[in-house]
């Protein structure tokens, strides 16, 4: 009983952990050449995905959920908590299948196999929230219509004319970049930081 309770204790001391450092990786973004500027990456993830691996996908998804409430607390919102939902979801959507692939085959293979199915997952949610829930969502927040979003868009990129073409070009390279890049960090520090994470010490 008490080393259950050592365990708990011991796990949401990580979680908290983790999703600290994942505020923090937030504030460190990197503006990509084919989106508009409000399209900035960051390797948030990079601890949430470690969380899932070494914990497994509900601890990853505990993880994610510490990640945007801190940033709610620290930074405020501009789009009445929607742009903070939909990046929970569409983080839960990478990490979570990796966590649950991984949890099945704890080999560098399973990982792998993990990440590529999250990325995908990622890249797919990431387009229907972003088309449907999120990009809405800015424009009613910001007070411009759509077509000014798109325009923000074809500026930086010819390809992108409307909002299909946006989430094409902008969105899901996007996405697809972001989980290759969080996918080829965690794949390099996981099996060193990995003994710190385990539980069954």
């Amino acid at each position: 009983m008490n080393t259950n309770k050592k365990m708990t204790t011991r796990m949401l001391t990580q979680i908290g952990m983790l999703g600290a450092i994942a505020v923090v990786l937030m504030l460190f973004e990197i503006p990509l050449p084919f989106a508009p500027s409000f399209y900035e990456i960051d390797f948030s993830e990079v601890p949430v995905l470690i969380g899932c691996f070494s914990m497994g996908p509900l601890a990853g998804a505990l993880i994610e959920l510490v990640k945007v409430i801190l940033n709610i607390v620290i930074n405020g919102t501009n789009t009445a908590c929607v742009g903070e939902i939909a990046n929970f979801i569409i983080g839960c959507a990478f990490c979570v299948p990796a966590g649950i692939i991984y949890r099945r085959r704890k080999t560098k293979k399973g990982a792998i196999v993990g990440m590529v199915v999250g990325t995908l997952c990622m890249t797919i949610l990431g387009c229907f929230v972003n088309a449907y829930i999120l990009l809405p969502t800015y424009a009613a927040a910001f007070e411009m219509p759509i077509d000014k979003l798109v325009a923000m868009g074809t500026a930086v990129n010819a390809n992108i004319t409307s909002l299909f073409t946006f989430v094409m070009f902008a969105v899901a390279p996007f996405n697809l970049l972001k989980g290759v890049l969080v996918s080829i960090i965690v794949l390099c520090i996981y099996k060193k930081i990995s003994p710190i994470l385990k539980l069954h010490h």
